[in-house]
């Protein structure tokens, strides 16, 4: 199969032969025909499977082919991402396939000044990537209209209902004409996105092009448990062990990001890091000098998992574990991507255990344990298996107390030493609200 079979027009095929794409992906394959033809679709793939180019040639075709001239202060077609990073790299994305076409795009997100965005909408865009906060920023200073918005793209919503974007797609959805196309694209397919799904789109196609919450098979994957003072200790002495050149590191903290920075850097590694409390240009030029290979570690948090698209990325370090279990497999697909092979390795503390569980019950495999020598845990992380089972190591049998008398020895009960973080309770996963939209009509005051 190649593109020009799936119906694409010239301009798009041209594109794609100077970009070096040969041979569609399995999500391209299904989604752009679903697309062409009109349908609502809902589709799910692993992180770096081309879901990009599965929305946006289908959508760059049907713009070029359709509609009138767009509006001002309007936009014809709508992307909406959860992060700045992963808008920036869906328009440089939808910006390379549409070279050829006389079609403009756009990025609007947080963190800069909204004024230049609304001076570049003046003229009107054919297709707006956007943020959901800024989005409703531009829309409610009536910067933008959306009465001639076609199609509608939802880019990782399940990453948009992790960070709490649920009242703003609400509101959103109000925002839109009734008649649209509505996309909804995610690597991961919970309950609360078929709900969404349900609520948002209109008789949709649905695609599974691999098996569901399954991290890609590209990527080997390892458990190195070790007590939570010794991890910056243990992740250096990796770093050298290994002669690790380039290393994406997820923390799941801002505090934990500035610790672990401050400690590479003042061992004269060269580090940095991005968080939500940077600017945004901060962490654009992290990025760049990441990608570049003028940082040697980038160390972030979780809003980095989906906005990074970098050509062979070796090795995904998770220092902290993160508190939702899908968002593991988004960390480790930011390598073995495009067939690439990757390595992610997790420190895992015993106080992650339950978190380490969740992940191995998601991707339904026991993560393998590798013991570092010199670095095992003082407080053991209790074994796990693919079945969500924490295996509790027996109990030893309680000696009788000694009553009475000074010579005795005094019952102390059980302690742990200040530096340490004693295992915690079975965590349980928070609710994720699922925007609820009213569709009836409004009653009259």
């Amino acid at each position: 199969m190649t593109f020009a079979t799936l119906g694409l027009i010239e301009p798009l095929l041209r594109a794609l032969e100077t970009l070096g794409y040969q041979t569609p992906t399995p999500v391209q394959a299904q989604a752009i025909p679903a697309v062409l033809a009109g349908r609502d679709l809902m589709a799910a793939a692993q992180t770096g499977t081309g879901k990009t180019a599965g929305f946006a040639l289908p959508l760059l075709q049907l713009l070029t082919m359709e509609g009138p001239k767009v509006a001002a202060n309007s936009a014809r077609a709508l992307i909406l991402c959860p992060t700045r990073e992963l808008a920036e790299q869906v328009h440089a994305s939808v910006a390379e396939y549409a070279q050829n076409l006389p079609l403009t795009t756009y990025a609007v997100y947080g963190g800069v000044s909204i004024n230049p965005q609304m001076m570049k909408l003046r003229k009107g865009v054919d297709i707006l990537v956007a943020t959901p906060g800024r989005l409703i920023d531009l829309f409610r200073q009536n910067a933008l209209k959306l009465n001639q918005l076609q199609t509608l793209v939802l880019d990782e919503a399940d990453r948009m209902l992790d960070l709490g974007f649920s009242e703003e797609l609400a509101n959103i959805y109000r925002m839109l004409p009734k008649k649209r196309q509505t996309l909804l694209f995610s690597a991961t397919f919970s309950d609360e996105i078929r709900q969404l799904a349900g609520q948002m789109l209109n008789d949709p196609l649905s695609i599974e092009v691999s098996p569901r919450n399954v991290a890609a098979s590209t990527v080997k994957q390892w458990v190195v448990p070790v007590d939570k003072k010794r991890k910056p200790e243990l992740f250096v002495h990796l770093m050298r062990k290994g002669r690790w050149k380039q290393v994406l590191v997820f923390a799941k903290t801002r505090n934990g990001v500035d610790a672990l920075v401050d400690k590479l850097q003042g061992l004269g590694i060269n580090a940095d890091g991005i968080h939500g409390d940077k600017p945004q240009a901060t962490r654009q030029r992290a990025l760049d000098r990441f990608k570049s290979s003028d940082v040697q570690i980038l160390v972030a948090t979780d809003v980095a998992a989906r906005g990074l698209d970098i050509e062979d990325l070796p090795l995904v370090v998770n220092f902290d574990l993160p508190i939702v279990a899908e968002d593991y497999i988004h960390r480790i697909g930011r390598t073995g991507r495009a067939g690439n092979t990757g390595e992610a390795i997790s420190l895992v503390c015993a106080d992650e255990v339950n978190m380490l569980s969740a992940i191995e019950m998601l991707t339904r495999q026991t993560l393998t344990r590798k013991m570092e020598p010199d670095f095992e845990p003082e407080h053991r992380v209790p074994d796990t298996d693919a079945s969500g089972q924490v295996v509790k190591k027996p109990k030893k049998p309680k000696k009788p107390k000694t009553s009475g008398g000074g010579g005795g020895k005094r019952n102390l009960g059980k302690w742990v030493d200040s530096g340490e973080v004693a295992p915690s309770e079975p965590s349980i996963k928070p609710v994720r609200k699922v925007p609820v939209f009213n569709t009836g009509p409004r009653k009259k005051k």
